[in-house]
């Protein structure tokens, strides 16, 4: 038995119940939706998907912290958003009532949802239980209908123990090959990933339900014999990483295969099921600092996938810092044999900058 069997269940079934949510936000609210200004499907989306995780976390750890990308001011003056928001969370529930049972029941009423947003307010820190939360991870591929990911990560004194990823519209066969055609107009069929992992107990991969957990399969990283038939995955926004870096550092290795873009950390969900083989998050600014809710899950599941993963300079991502990997510039996420050779290139194309 894992030793953190209960809270990986409950960030499973919160993370497939929240991801019933953001399906339904796209399908009813985000047809032709481009922007994201105050009312748009991804600030619904977020805030009500957020509610739902913390509300079974509260329910299940009530002393546990959190550390989560929105707070519920907005909400408080905004009646019409609120209610529309209500109106989702109220509404979204497992349809196996067992596995509902489980994350607490049903919120009472509009202030406990906007009391249970705010819970996301911890500075985090090296001490103690902190749960980190992204509840719409890559806001563009929500829109589009691409990838995006539903994340929630258990940290203990720093260290993260419990990742999970709902990849809504990831192929559910793990050896379904990246195609750059996963990034709009995404259909249901066949599509919705739940990827988990424990510290020192491997990753897994299971269909999206809408009820009860879907039976598991272990994932692992694909061996590379030649690192020059490795495939990148890379974000989408050149604003989010340097393509034209990554570029240099694919002719270094020999890399021709094209690489994949696609947004939110479905990247580490794909490397680690082997669709994809290596993961770059390359600095485009000084001054910016990664949050440690577009990290933790995916870090724990390519590294309990056979990976490693690393900052430019070679250091593991440290979340013991606060809301942001401060430590950390960059991202290189790699299979763990083939690490040592990604990073010397990548160390030796950003040393020309």
């Amino acid at each position: 038995m894992s030793s953190y069997a209960k809270e990986l269940e409950i960030a499973q079934l919160a993370v497939q119940r929240a991801s019933i949510l953001t399906k339904r936000v796209f399908h009813e609210k985000a047809k032709g939706t481009v922007s994201k200004d105050d009312k748009s499907p991804v600030t619904i989306g977020d805030f009500g998907a957020q509610a739902l995780i913390i509300s079974a976390l509260k329910a299940n750890f009530p002393d546990d912290e959190i550390v989560a990308e929105e707070e519920a001011a907005q909400l408080r003056e905004d009646e019409n958003l609120r209610h529309t928001i209500w109106d989702l969370v109220s509404t979204t529930q497992l349809s196996d009532p067992e596995a509902e049972g489980m994350l607490g029941g049903a919120i009472d009423d509009e202030e406990a949802m906007l009391t249970l947003i705010d819970y996301g307010n911890s500075k985090g820190g090296a001490k103690g239980r902190i749960w980190a939360i992204d509840p719409i991870d890559g806001t563009k591929g929500f829109l589009r209908g691409g990838q995006y990911a539903v994340c929630l990560a258990l940290m203990v004194d720093g260290d993260v123990k419990v990742g999970v990823l709902g990849c809504p519209n990831l192929p559910i066969d793990d050896s379904a090959p990246l195609t750059g055609g996963m990034e709009s107009g995404q259909t249901d069929e066949g599509r919705g990933v739940l990827f988990s992992a424990v510290l020192g107990e491997g990753a897994t991969s299971r269909a999206l339900t809408t009820g009860e957990l879907a039976r598991q399969k272990d994932i692992s990283m694909r061996a590379i014999t030649n690192i020059a038939s490795a495939t990148f995955c890379e974000s989408v926004e050149a604003g989010h990483s340097s393509h034209g870096d990554q570029a240099e550092i694919a002719k270094l290795l020999g890399i021709t295969n094209p690489s994949v873009r696609m947004d939110s950390q479905a990247k580490y969900a794909s490397i680690a099921r082997g669709a994809g083989d290596i993961y770059l998050r390359l600095p485009v600014s000084e001054t910016y600092q990664e949050k440690i809710w577009d990290h933790a899950a995916g870090d724990l599941i390519v590294r309990e996938a056979g990976g490693a993963v690393t900052d430019i300079h070679g250091k593991r991502l440290d979340f013991s810092i606060g809301r942001t990997l401060s430590n950390n510039k960059g991202v290189v996420a790699a299979p763990a044999a083939a690490h040592p050779e990604v990073l010397k290139a990548v160390q030796e194309v950003l040393s020309k900058k």
